[in-house]
């Protein structure tokens, strides 16, 4: 493993390894053992949508790995000003350990990699967000105690969020349920992947996808750089909320889980949220813990 750009160039295998070592070191974060398994690495962090979680975590993360973070606003950068990303990575693998980037096209994200001579970290494109569900993963294993066997179900947006969910949790043995409406699907490469599992099912019925489920995830209904399409996606999405409703045709300790920032009163309800707002949170630290496995993998 060379690079994290998307979860479908990860095997089982080396998710459940990146799982393994983010369980180890929060362990050993919460029980004051240092780790500065990346002393003296410096990580490039490239911005081009903004972030509270990303950036803390990854700041965090490197910090306490004994590396040093160093924030990059794509506005800020040449990059910016339309120097070719070819040559913006071969520039920054002169000077850095390791890129991380969070943009919009995966396109960027993949050429950073091709001509860049370090690793390379997806912290979110339109395409993928593989850091957010490691860190899903990394919750829903921590509750279920294993993954295998469990049933996901995704209801919303076949945005990053469902292409990566939908990878990452068949990749982990288990069953993948989503409900979009039409003209919202996922996109064809992940449908095609998801294609070979017949554990895989796609609905226009939020009530079908939540049957029975483990699991239950969600997003916003517009994401950053589709605010213009706000009231259309309202309309389109209305009745993909996870409520209390839904809630009681997942199995009764079901839990959910949701990437933040979250629109209450839109894809889910408040009562819902903060019923599981211990989960959801516990999720968003894993944020942290999972990416320093992620970085120690890759940059040590």
């Amino acid at each position: 493993m060379k690079h994290l750009l998307k979860l479908l160039d990860v095997t089982t295998e080396e998710i459940e390894e990146i799982l393994n070592l983010a369980d180890q070191l929060k362990y050993e974060l919460k029980h004051g053992i240092e780790h500065h398994h990346l002393k003296g690495k410096t990580l490039g962090m490239i911005f081009a949508k903004a972030s509270t979680r990303t950036r803390v975590s990854f700041e965090t993360g490197m910090y306490q790995l004994g590396g040093y973070p160093m924030y990059l606003s794509a506005n800020d950068m040449q990059i910016g000003r339309g120097e070719p990303i070819e040559d913006t990575a071969r520039v920054l693998s002169r000077y850095l350990d390791g890129i991380m980037i969070r943009t919009f096209e995966q396109k960027q994200v993949e050429d950073l990699a091709e001509y860049g001579s370090i690793p390379v970290i997806n912290a979110l494109t339109d395409f993928a967000h593989p850091c957010q569900v490691l860190a899903d993963l990394m919750t829903i294993r921590e509750r279920k105690g294993a993954l295998e066997g469990l049933k996901a179900c995704y209801i919303g947006d076949g945005n990053n969020m469902m292409h990566s969910i939908i990878v990452g949790c068949l990749k982990m043995g288990m069953s993948v349920s989503v409900a979009c409406p039409e003209g919202y699907r996922p996109d064809k490469e992940v449908l095609d992947f998801a294609s070979q599992y017949e554990c895989f099912e796609m609905t226009d019925s939020p009530a079908i996808a939540a049957k029975d489920a483990d699991v239950l995830f969600t997003d916003v209904w517009a994401s950053m750089g589709q605010e213009g399409e706000a009231a259309q996606r309202r309309k389109a999405f209305e009745g993909y909320q996870i409520n209390a409703e839904l809630m009681k045709l997942a199995k009764p300790d079901a839990m959910v889980q949701h990437c933040l920032p979250a629109h209450r009163g839109e894809e889910i309800t408040a009562d819902v949220f903060e019923a599981h707002a211990q989960e959801i949170f516990d999720e968003a630290e894993n944020r942290l813990h999972a990416q320093k496995a992620v970085l120690v993998t890759l940059m040590k």
